[in-house]
C-alpha cells in the first residue's frame, strides 16, 4: 500500500482525490498549504504528493523548492490552474515529476498516480541497478553512487541519468527526452533540458561522462 499527499487549499477537491485513491487501496494524507505539507513530510513517509500551485502561505512553487533544498526526492505531481507554459516549466525546473492542468479528469489523474507509484521503481532483480562509467544506481530506492560517495538527485535528475544510463553510447535527442523524462509531447522552447544536465554535471564531477551532442541531444558514453 502506497501512501499519497493531497496538498490543496480547497477542501472539495481533497476530499475528491481522497475517495479516488483511497478506492484504489492508498492510504491518503492530506494538508490544506505548503506550510503544513512540509511540516507533514519532515515527519512522515510519503510515496507521492499531489501539490496545488497557487495556495496561501505557502506556494506549490515554495514547497519544491524546500523539498530540494532538504534532499527529498519524493516524486510530485503539480495540480495546476495556471495555463502559463512559463509556470509548468517553471515546476518542472524545482523538481516536480508531472503537472496536471485543473480541472482535470479523475481517471486520467489517478492512472498518472500510478504510472509514478509503479512505474519508476523495478523489482528486486538484476535489473534493479545500472552501473556504467563509475556511476551506479539503486532504482529500487532511487540511489545515485559515484565510486564510494553516495549524491543526492532529484526525482528528475534521477530520470534523466536512468534514460541516458540505459542508453548509453547512443544519442538521446532532445524531443525523446522531453517525451521520456518531461512528460512532453512538445518542445516548450526553454532550456530545462539543458539546466537539467548541467546540475547533473555538477552533482557527478570531476568528469560526468555525458556528452552534448549539439543542436540535437545528449549521450552517456561511460562503459
Amino acid at each position: 500500500m502506497s501512501t499519497v499527499m493531497v496538498v490543496d487549499d480547497e477542501e472539495r477537491i481533497r476530499a475528491l482525490i481522497t475517495r479516488s485513491l483511497a478506492s484504489e487501496g492508498h492510504r491518503v494524507v492530506s494538508a490544506n498549504d505548503g506550510a503544513a505539507a512540509l511540516d507533514r513530510l519532515a515527519a512522515e513517509q510519503v510515496d507521492l504528493v499531489l501539490l496545488d500551485l497557487v495556495m496561501p502561505r505557502c506556494s506549490g512553487l515554495t514547497v519544491l523548492a524546500a523539498m530540494r533544498e532538504r534532499h527529498d526526492v519524493t516524486p510530485v505531481i503539480v495540480l495546476s490552474g495556471v495555463t502559463d507554459i512559463a509556470a509548468r516549466l517553471d515546476a518542472f525546473e524545482r523538481g516536480a515529476v508531472d503537472v496536471v492542468a485543473k480541472p482535470f479528469s479523475l481517471v486520467e489523474l489517478i492512472a498518472r498516480c500510478r504510472r509514478h507509484l509503479t512505474g519508476p521503481r523495478a523489482p528486486q532483480s538484476d535489473r534493479r541497478f545500472l552501473t556504467a562509467g563509475g556511476i551506479r544506481l539503486d532504482l529500487d530506492r532511487r540511489r545515485a553512487h559515484v565510486g564510494d560517495h553516495e549524491v543526492t538527485l532529484t526525482e528528475r535528475e534521477f530520470s534523466l541519468l536512468a534514460h541516458l544510463m540505459r542508453r548509453r553510447g547512443e544519442v538521446c535527442r532532445r524531443e525523446e527526452l522531453l517525451h521520456d523524462v518531461w512528460g512532453l509531447d512538445f518542445d516548450p522552447g526553454s532550456n530545462v533540458i539543458d539546466v537539467c544536465v548541467r546540475r547533473l554535471r555538477g552533482k557527478l564531477h570531476p568528469d560526468p561522462p555525458i556528452e552534448t551532442i549539439r543542436n540535437v541531444g545528449y549521450c552517456f558514453y561511460g562503459d
